[in-house]
């Protein structure tokens, strides 16, 4: 199954009108869920940014600040990366720069593990939404409005039927759900 999951504000952004994403820092309850999902993941498509976003978990000791980010860290230097990028010419870590089209790499990683692939990075996300391939969102809304920026989802030109498979609010307010998209069975 691929995943889309990425925090987000009440109004549908990933980052604000600037860029930033200070609000988005989570309290452990929440770093306890992405954790989780993390380490549930046989593989990780990300764009450039995103990449460039989390590589600190792989290469800077700081982030190890407690015991939740040392595990963090852990999970996500194990996690294998696929980058998707017109800039890179090479990555760090546990990650390999994209050869093929977003569609036959997502299908490749789909069928080189047993477990969820998850992609990240809004416009990478956004191309995948728009051919089809994202079977699940995941987000944590942040209760803020940042009136701009990235926006989580695309526009769609037809509808995207979901399931709400799961919500969970935290003590800290911000709200998860889980959707399933919903297949049409006769296609």
């Amino acid at each position: 199954m691929l995943i889309y999951s990425m925090n987000i504000s009440v109004d549908g952004y990933v980052t604000d009108r600037q860029g930033g994403l200070d609000w988005t820092s989570p309290i452990d309850e929440v770093f306890r869920v992405h954790l989780a999902q993390v380490e549930g993941l046989g593989l990780y498509l990300c764009g450039r940014r995103l990449y460039e976003t989390m590589l600190p978990w792989e290469t800077d000791p700081s982030m190890r600040v407690d015991d939740l980010r040392s595990a963090f860290a852990d999970a996500w230097s194990a996690l294998p990366k696929i980058v998707f990028s017109r800039s890179l010419d090479s990555v760090q870590g546990n990650a390999r720069l994209a050869k093929a089209s977003l569609a036959d790499e997502a299908a490749g990683a789909l069928d080189a593990t047993d477990r969820n692939v998850s992609i990240g990075g809004a416009t990478l996300a956004a191309e995948a939404i728009e051919l089809g391939l994202v079977d699940e969102l995941h987000m944590f809304r942040y209760p803020v409005l940042v009136g701009g920026g990235t926006p989580y989802l695309p526009p769609v030109t037809e509808n995207v039927q979901l399931d709400l498979l799961e919500t969970r609010t935290f003590a800290s307010r911000v709200v998860y759900e889980r959707y399933r998209r919903v297949r049409d069975e006769s296609a």
